[in-house]
């Protein structure tokens, strides 16, 4: 019998805003292949740092993991961003990533200030 369990991360709010930021990014369908992947690159490791932070054992360490975190999730934004201006995106999507990562952005902020 399989025991599955919820892991902490699954638990956060950002995980889950942080997931749905990954898949506007990957939906978007940028047509510059180099910024599509640097964009895919910061909206999996906004997901992969809140996830490690929360299996910190030290809060400073968490802290420190959540503001990289903040930092991917405005870098993913702004590709959209960059990706909308010059067109190789909709500015739906980058508008959508935006607000996204100003959730994100409070949400993370919540974490380090807890």
């Amino acid at each position: 019998m399989t025991n599955w369990t919820t892991l902490p991360h699954e638990n956060l709010i950002a995980y889950r805003v942080a997931r749905e930021l990954l898949v506007l990014v990957s939906e978007a369908g940028i047509a510059d292949l180099k910024l599509r992947d640097q964009a895919m690159r910061a909206a999996k490791s906004v997901c992969l740092n809140i996830a490690e932070a929360s299996g910190r054992g030290s809060s400073p360490d968490q802290k420190r993991v959540y503001a990289i975190a903040r930092g991917e999730a405005y870098e993913a934004a702004a590709a959209l961003d960059i990706g909308c201006a010059a067109g190789d995106c909709s500015a739906e999507a980058a508008q959508a990533s935006g607000a996204l990562a100003r959730r994100l952005y409070a949400l993370l902020t919540g974490l380090i200030r807890a």
